[in-house]
Order: C-alpha cells, then structure tokens, then sequence
C-alpha cells in the first residue's frame, strides 16, 4: 500500500492536462461544486458577494458528530460546532477592496481573525495585496471553506503537512495572465512565518501546524520574512493545476539583533489539481515539507514529511423536491496518506514509521451549491515511530455545512 498510493496520486496529477481538454458534458448545476473561477480567487468567491453595493456581510456554519473506535475502543458519540465564520466584504472604490472573516472554531473555544486584507488593482495583472493573508501554499489553505467540500474531516496532508489554515501578517502581489486559451494566475507574498512551536510542542513529532499564529499580533519572532508563491494555469472551465511553494527561518535565532541559536529554516512544495473526469470531479494535493531540526532531536523528530489526498465525487442521483431544482445527491471518495517522518534510523537502517493511511466513502446531499449534509465512513491505518505493527481506527461522521 505504500508504494501504491504516491503511483496513484501522480498519475491523478498527471491526468489533468488530458482531462482539461475534455469536452464539457456535465451539466451545469452538477458542475457547481468545482469552483468556476481560479483557486486565487477563493477568497472572493462565496455566494454573498454575488450582487452586493459598498459593503456585505455572511458567512458560514459548520456542524458534525463522530462515532470511532481504535482497535476496539471507542470514547462515544460525540456532536460538535466546529466553526461559525463570519465574512465582512468592502468596496472601496473601484479599484479598492477589503474582505475579513471572523472565525469561532469548537464554540468559542477558538476565537480568530483568520483574514483581514487590503486589495489595491493596478490592473488585472497586478494586485497589490497587505494584512491577514492566506499564503498560498496549495489550494486547499485558500479554498478551504467547508461547504466546498464533500468529506466531514480537512485533508490530512492540508492541516498537517501544510498546516491550513495559515493565516499570517504580510503584503505582496498577485494577477492574472491570458494568453490564449489559457489563464495563469500568480501570487507573491511576505509574511512573518512559522514559529518555534514546530518543534518545541506537546505532540512530540515536528509539526508544522504548532508553529503557526505567532506572529498576527505581533512582530516576527526572528526578524526574516517568509516567501510564499503560487503559479496556477487553468485550460477555460475544465481545470486548474497549481505549484507553489513556503520557506524561511522558523526558529528565534536572533534577539536585540545578536544571533542567540544557529538559524532553522522550514520549506514546502506542493502542487494540487482541480478537474473533471466526465460526470466525476476530481480534486487533490500533493506536499513535501523540509526541516531543519536541531542534531540531537533527528530521527525522532522528523526532517522530512510528505503526504496527498485525492477527492472523487460523482453526482448519483437528483432527487424531485419541490423549489430545489438543482439538488442533488453525490458519491464521495477520498484516498489519503500522510508520513510524519521519512528517512531510516541510523543505528538498524530500517524505516521510520510514523504515519496514517486513510480511505473515507460516503454521500452527500446538496440542496442547493452552498449547502451540503455529509455521510462519511472513515478507515485509518496508524504506524508509531518504529513502525509496529498498524493501528485501526474506523467510524462514522455525518455533517452539515452552509454558506449564509
């Protein structure tokens, strides 16, 4: 299986160039799940903007329960708000405007300004950009919105490898070219980075997702910017592929101007992909993540992480309702991995573990494009550091989530 999964995920990923040039048989109300615009516009993109004057406002809710058990134990049933969002829109001017989201995650457990950004046009091909940004590392951490998706949990490898959602204080800059055929997208940004706790966390692993939020209130912990971009090239409406990538120190090396620790820098690739295959919408993301880690935690602490998912939803039925014209009823798949830790340990020159495999099957109803109820059946297969052997984890999840 481990050699398996990356094949299929890159051979996803190399399919939709072919697919993108597939005629566009799909009806148009099925189609309305896979995003009409280009990833960078995300952020724009959400139903209470579509005719608004100076300012708007809207949002979103998103419910679910659980039901798990690991290897034969279960802690319940359990129901939960994870988020209640809410969206403030601005136009300033013609060329000027202003979008933020508020977010309360697990009640008000977790209260945050998630993004809250100036855009100033210059022209279509170049868009000055400053504030709380979304770096543009993948696709998922710009359209991660729950009524986009089909599937009750975030992708893995989109909150852990790359852990979404990043929100972070910086500026830069981002257009959009139309050569022929085609549209390419670009994004550009500076931003405080990522900060100690990648290491230094109460996970015991290197997680990138324990780094994040240290600097939207403050200055940056080292005083060097990080780099975030993105390229993304779409062929009309049938799909986007995007690289991009994030890097710089995340460590407070410097105080005062003096160097107090030897410099550690975190880097991330990643390339996704949006796309058709005839009635069936496909959707993925690919990321590698590099860090330094200091000497005497390696091994334990992994340098390097990789992980993938790939989506697949297929419209099933449409069931006859009375004032829902468009509802419809989708099959859901998702296949994805994640490895915290890749390499071999030095002493035995065997493998180290540390890592989930997971399928997710189940259906979703969508009464109209912004709102969606989510059945999902859920399998893991979960290594320790040494590899033992897997751990099972299995349950059910069913979910509600809608744009208001």
């Amino acid at each position: 299986m481990r050699r398996f999964l990356p094949s299929v995920a890159c051979l996803a990923l190399a399919a939709v160039p072919l697919a993108a040039q597939q005629p566009d048989s799909t009806p148009r109300r099925i189609r309305a799940r896979i995003d009409s615009v280009p990833v960078q516009g995300g952020v724009y993109n959400r139903p209470f903007l579509a005719s608004v004057g100076r300012t708007a406002i809207g949002g979103y809710l998103e419910g679910n329960t659980n039901y798990f058990r690991e290897d034969g134990i279960s802690d319940g049933f359990s129901t939960e708000l994870r988020r209640f969002n809410i969206f403030l829109f601005s136009s300033i001017g013609s060329r000027i405007r202003i979008i933020s989201e508020l977010e309360f995650e697990h009640g008000t457990e977790e209260i945050q300004l998630e993004t809250a950004l100036l855009d100033f046009q210059v022209n279509p091909s170049f868009v000055i950009r400053g504030g709380i940004i979304l770096p543009p590392i993948g696709a998922f951490n710009v359209n991660h919105d729950s009524p986009r998706w089909d599937v009750v949990d975030r992708p893995l490898v989109s909150t852990e490898i790359i852990p979404a959602t990043l929100s972070e204080v910086g500026f830069g800059a981002h257009g959009r070219l139309f050569p022929r055929a085609f549209t390419i997208t670009y994004d550009v940004y500076l931003t405080n980075g990522l900060g100690d706790g990648i290491v230094l966390n109460e996970h015991g692993r290197t997680r990138l997702a324990s780094g994040k939020g240290h600097g939207l209130a403050g200055e940056d912990n080292n005083g060097r910017p990080s780099v975030s971009g993105r390229i993304g090239v779409r062929r009309g409406a049938g799909g986007e592929i995007g690289l991009s990538y994030y890097g710089g120190p995340y460590n407070s090396y410097r105080s005062d101007g003096v160097q107090i620790d030897e410099r550690r820098d975190v880097q991330l690739a990643a390339v996704d992909l949006t796309t058709e295959l005839g009635p069936v919408s496909l959707r993925g993301e690919m990321a590698f993540a590099w860090i330094d880690v200091p000497s005497d935690l390696r091994e334990v602490f992994g340098e390097r992480q990789w992980g993938f998912h790939l989506d697949a939803v297929a419209p099933l039925f449409r069931p006859r309702i009375r004032g829902l014209t468009d509802a419809v009823v989708n099959g859901v798949l998702r296949v994805e991995r994640v490895d915290y830790n890749r390499g071999t340990f030095s002493s035995t020159g065997d493998a180290i573990g540390d890592d989930v495999t997971a399928v997710v099957i189940g259906a979703s109803f969508r009464p109209v494009a912004g709102t969606v109820l989510k059945g999902n059946y859920r399998h893991e297969w979960i290594r320790d550091l040494q590899g033992n052997a897997f751990a099972r984890r299995a349950g059910f999840q069913f979910g509600l989530a809608t744009y208001f």
